[in-house]
């Protein structure tokens, strides 16, 4: 698949896999904790208000899709999203251990920054010379090129 298909591709997959999961922690967060066999929190707002986040963040993530090029800048808090799970994610499985429930979306997230890392890359929004990768250059440039 090319650089210029992949990202958008990647961008619409973070979005399903993070509102899917914001969903159903967001909605239906007792059944989880209860087929994962993990002890409930005192209170579900705390399951719930970083669920209503995931759905704010794959509604950023669809607006990278549609148009990686124009909004690539918030590229970076999608990765600060994956670095922030990860990082306390692994912190705590490497020191005290955490149920098995939070392993896979840690491992997932951390191929996910790492792909929008890539990503951001390609797309030159590192502040370097700013230049995009060939085929993405001209997408922007065939996209906003005057119609007939």
């Amino acid at each position: 698949m090319s650089m210029r298909r992949f990202i958008p591709a990647l961008f619409w997959i973070a979005a399903v896999y993070d509102g899917g999961l914001g969903l159903l922690f967001l909605l239906a967060p007792e059944s989880v904790y209860r087929l994962a066999d993990v002890p409930p929190p005192n209170h579900w707002a705390y399951v719930q208000f970083p669920a209503a986040l995931l759905i704010v963040f794959a509604l950023m993530f669809l607006a990278i899709a549609r148009n990686p090029i124009g909004n690539r800048n918030m590229i970076v808090y999608g990765v600060l999203l994956k670095v922030s799970y990860c990082g306390i994610a692994f912190w705590y499985w490497l020191s005290a251990g955490i149920p098995g429930l939070w392993k896979p979306f840690a491992v997932i997230d951390l191929l996910m920054g790492i792909l929008f890392l890539r990503s951001l890359w390609v797309l030159g929004g590192f502040g370097g010379s700013g230049t995009l990768h060939p085929g993405l250059a001209a997408a922007a440039t065939e996209r906003h090129a005057p119609g007939p």
